[in-house]
């Protein structure tokens, strides 16, 4: 009984590691990783975070040796500057750690506070227009919650997605901020491969899908155009990929039609350290992630943003990166001319995720067929956690 797995990303990485018996994994790239792979210098794409919250992730991060490498670079509090006034201050992400006024974010009032426990409440609706009544907590905190985890304007972004992160991130040590203290190469995908390969999985690359065999309501082959690989009987799959690629493959298949973008840039220059994860407020950069030698941002939600000239984002994203390492001390040279940069633009990074969206499909495609990917995930938004709760889902719908 062998398992196929198609796709390395991490749903796909998970998925291999929790089913049993021989598994072989199909990636159509030249390395594994998916969203979370690196880019061709060995640096990641983005600046990927974990919250305690995430259990999934962090528990298969222990379950492959990989945990032990993911720091917690901002232990007393989230480091924001405010470009619109200037002010750098550290914001506690838990509501625990409101009640010292200094990290509290701007405009946190009781009524504030009722407004966003109210959206945890029946039936799901637009953030923005529902917090509209308390505008600076909406911009200081809200906002920035809800364009990095649903990856979706806070105009028009899900209520019912929102409450299921808030929901996670109130317990004691649930908002404590990770990152791969090397990157997620060599702190995640890296190790997962190597766990695969040693409970005697195989890894394919350059193996692209090219249609499913498909024989008595069951899957029966696979067709990697110059391979055919015949299911045997107690055969069976994983697909773990887009959700337009899953689609192309299964033409009835519900899967989301609108997608957000993404935009990563890259910038190499030398720091000496230490791992540093920090926020802006009223500018083009969300989130920094600064790391020896390259300093990489993210903005989510990037509609506009995605369709600038990467010679136009860089400097005005420089400009606002050294504001940033003036205000809270970062250690190294910040000159004024911007260091050489690489903008990745994830036009599909993840679904839009708006009130009353379809659920996603059944888990199970075909008796022998699992679906999996963030985007097959229920409750939670499209993050690297639901990745890999997806993958352990399919595997469990395989095994019963």
């Amino acid at each position: 009984m062998t398992t196929h797995v198609i796709g390395a990303g991490l749903a796909g990485l998970a998925a291999a590691l929790a089913v049993r018996g021989p598994v072989v994994v199909h990636e159509a790239a030249a390395s594994a990783g998916g969203r979370a792979r690196a880019l061709p210098d060995g640096t990641d794409n983005g600046t990927h975070a974990l919250l305690g919250a995430n259990r999934a992730a962090l528990d298969f991060l222990r379950g492959i040796g990989a945990l032990e490498h993911w720091v917690e670079p901002e232990p007393e509090g989230l480091p924001v500057l405010d470009l619109a006034d200037g002010r750098a201050r550290r914001i506690a992400l838990s509501p625990l750690g409101w009640a010292r006024a200094a990290n509290r974010p701007d405009g946190l009032t009781p009524r504030a506070l009722l407004a966003l426990a109210r959206l945890a409440g029946p039936g799901d609706r637009a953030v923005g227009p529902a917090l509209s009544a308390h505008p600076a907590f909406l911009r200081g905190f809200v906002e920035p919650l809800v364009i990095a985890a649903l990856n979706t304007p806070v105009g028009e972004a899900s209520s019912r997605r929102l409450a299921a992160v808030l929901r996670r991130v109130g317990a004691p040590g649930a908002a404590r901020l990770l990152v791969a203290r090397r990157g997620l190469g060599p702190d995640l995908v890296e190790p997962a491969l190597a766990a695969i390969r040693a409970r005697g999985g195989a890894v394919r690359h350059g193996a692209r899908l090219r249609s499913l065999g498909i024989e008595g309501g069951r899957l029966s082959a696979l067709d990697f155009g110059e391979e055919v690989v015949a299911l045997a009987p107690r055969d069976r799959a994983v697909l773990a990929l887009p959700p337009w690629e899953a689609a192309r493959l299964l033409p009835d298949l519900r899967a989301p039609a609108e997608h957000a973008p993404i935009l990563n840039l890259h910038f190499t220059h030398a720091t000496p350290g230490p791992v540093r994860f920090l926020g802006l407020l009223g500018g083009l950069c969300q989130w920094v992630l600064v790391r020896p030698g390259t300093v990489a941002v993210t903005v989510s939600a990037a509609d506009a943003e995605a369709r600038e000239a990467t010679p136009d984002l860089a400097p005005r994203a420089w400009g606002e990166i050294r504001a940033l390492a003036a205000a809270f001390g970062l250690p190294g040279e910040w000159p004024e001319e911007p260091p050489p940069c690489r903008a990745v633009k994830e036009r599909r990074a993840t679904p839009r995720h708006r009130p009353g969206d379809p659920p996603p499909p059944p888990v199970l495609a075909l008796p022998n067929l699992a679906l999996a990917g963030d985007w097959m995930e229920p409750v939670l938004p499209a993050t690297l956690d639901a990745a890999v709760r997806s993958g352990r889902r399919a595997a469990r719908a395989l095994e019963r």
